[in-house]
């Protein structure tokens, strides 16, 4: 067998559902859990209200995942949303969908995630913004390096730095649950607070990417059956930690001090342990960062290399180094990129060459002030089609149950079609949220969207030209 060649079914299934559900805990619980409980406890009334809003965040993101569950087990195949958008819609859709996760959402994704180890690792070593960048730079370069090197140095990178991520979690809810806590008998300053949309805008952001699971299902061990068991338990697990961690916030720091700290994690431990404990939190949250950016890198890559294995004109993404289990172009191409955003969104002059483009395009600079930094405007930018797909996902359970109906499914949806319906609700509101909030970068991030449709046209000319592989034909 030659070490290169496009077809999945050479590939064994070798993940297994931890595998799975340890990538979903790794991708999720990354950075927001530790820097925005702040804003969303400080947009509700009181702390159990935003307990049950941290809840009901876990019950919608299950119903998308039951949806999910279902479209992963009818369709075992990697790629994950763009099978599902492709099959229900048909390949412009799915095309665009794939151009759009290279081109603007998951970069962003995964160079926000490496600049958040890169900041509290620089911070660590007493290094500012510069090193923060290169730091941020050189972890998406090493652990697309590991990912590189074989299908089992990613897995197991991936399945250390969760077990090391729970560890972690669990001693900061035993700290906040069991631990001193906060003086409520202790005068506060007290703020009258309304419910605001904030709180479930940024939950929701929080629990994003439980849905990445779908993207390798063709490498999960008899994926009919455990694919659902991964998504549902993976984000059972993520929601049940979730819970834990803000009641521990809120018993070991109080409510209206949780509010006004930009770092609840660091100051639990800090109360238990001072200096130490700051210093082993920010340690921890490198952890789980990394634990982010390595768990997309493994999976969304799968995404590339699928779409290019159906695409001419992306063709060469779909090419599989067998003896290693890796889409080893892909792999390059999608850390390549990242590592160029980072660079450019991180200095100052990639900013002024983006303000430059973003002026012949709209007549003025990116508002990089308004939205924290370089990488969260990306984020805030990218949010709008992330949630685009999101719906019409939800709504690809209903459109291939009439446009396919003799296909088996080995798990259906419970209550159908209520959990899709709601699941696509909540994507049209965070559509809605997100669009609203990063309008002015909607022109900026839409130029390389739109490119996506002329491209499209040329693979498809390539494509009577040059019919796709027989091999993927049949997996399709």
């Amino acid at each position: 067998m030659s070490a290169n060649g496009n077809a999945s079914a050479d590939r064994r299934r070798e993940l297994s559902v931890w595998d799975a559900i340890s990538l979903i805990v790794g991708i999720v619980i990354g950075s927001t859990i530790f820097k925005a409980p702040a804003l969303i406890f400080g947009s509700v009334p009181d702390a159990t209200t935003g307990l049950l809003l941290w809840g009901l965040g876990g019950v919608l993101s299950f119903l998308g995942a039951v949806c999910y569950a279902e479209l992963g087990a009818a369709y075992p195949r990697d790629g994950g949303e763009y099978v599902y958008l492709t099959r229900a819609y048909g390949r412009f859709v799915g095309f665009v969908y794939g151009w759009c996760q290279l081109s603007v959402v998951q970069i962003a994704s995964i160079g926000a995630l490496a600049y958040v180890f890169g900041d509290y690792a620089a911070r660590s070593i007493g290094q500012g913004h510069e090193a923060a960048v290169w730091l941020a730079a050189g972890a998406v370069a090493g652990l697309t390096g590991l990912n590189l090197i074989g299908f089992t140095v990613g897995k197991t990178a991936q399945n250390a730095l969760t077990i090391t991520k729970l560890v972690g979690l669990t001693a900061l809810v035993a700290v906040g649950l069991f631990g001193p806590a906060s003086e409520a008998a202790e005068p506060v300053e007290t703020t009258v607070r309304t419910l605001q949309p904030l709180a479930m805008i940024l939950i929701l952001y929080a629990y994003g990417g439980w849905n990445d699971a779908a993207f390798i299902v063709a490498e999960i061990h008899n994926p009919q059956r455990n694919v659902p068991r991964a998504l549902l338990g993976g984000l059972g697990l993520v929601t049940l930690f979730y819970l834990l961690i803000n009641l521990a916030y809120v018993r070991g720091l109080g409510f209206e001090a949780l509010t006004q700290t930009g770092e609840p994690a660091a100051e639990l431990f800090a109360r238990t342990w001072g200096d130490t404990g700051q210093r082993i939190m920010s340690c921890f949250v490198m952890i789980c960062a990394l634990g982010g950016v390595n768990g997309l890198i493994f999976t969304v890559a799968r995404v590339h290399a699928t779409v290019g294995r159906d695409h001419p004109l992306l063709g060469w993404l779909g090419t599989w180094n067998l003896n290693r289990g890796v889409p080893f172009r892909s792999l390059v191409l999608q850390g390549t990129l990242t590592v160029l955003l980072i660079v450019t969104v991180g200095f100052e002059t990639g900013r002024s060459m983006l303000d430059r483009l973003a002026i012949l395009v709209e007549g003025g600079p990116l508002p990089w002030e308004r939205y924290g930094d370089g990488f969260s405007t990306l984020v805030s930018a990218s949010a709008p089609v992330f949630w685009l797909f999101f719906l019409l996902n939800g709504l690809a359970v209903i459109v291939q149950r009439f446009r396919d109906p003799a296909q088996p499914r080995p798990f259906r949806v419970p209550g159908y079609p209520i959990p899709p319906l709601l699941f696509a609700a909540t994507s049209g509101f965070m559509l809605y949220s997100s669009t609203n909030y990063a309008w002015p970068l909607l022109p900026f991030v839409l130029v390389p969207v739109l490119a996506g449709i002329p491209l499209y046209g040329i693979s498809q000319w390539l494509t009577l030209r040059k019919p796709v592989h027989a091999e993927v034909n049949r997996e399709t």
